[in-house]
């Protein structure tokens, strides 16, 4: 198993087991998806372009006109994700 994939399973166990938000469900992480990528509900759009449209400015409403497949709480928790997953990394690096 590759450092990427190592760090990715341990990444996804830390938000299985913070399922208080329900959001994180629809994130998903599958070898055979988008290289192992985080995605949102399996659909190959990955968590980290869905985050570039939106720190590029792009509104919630202007990435729901682009991609009408994805729904609001869809770009929440891509949110979400990105949030725990700064925590998650940040409390590793304070370890280190």
């Amino acid at each position: 198993m590759v450092g990427a994939e190592r760090a990715c399973l341990r990444l996804t166990g830390a938000l299985a087991s913070a399922r208080m938000d329900p959001l994180l469900s629809r994130i998903t992480i599958n070898p055979e998806i988008c290289h192992g990528k985080p995605v949102i509900r399996g659909l190959r759009y990955p968590v980290e372009s869905i985050l570039e449209y939106l720190a590029a400015g792009d509104s919630f409403e202007d990435v729901l006109r682009e991609f009408p497949d994805l729904e609001r709480e869809d770009l929440l928790a891509c949110l979400e994700f990105a949030k725990r997953s700064l925590q998650l990394k940040s409390q590793h690096l304070a370890l280190a």
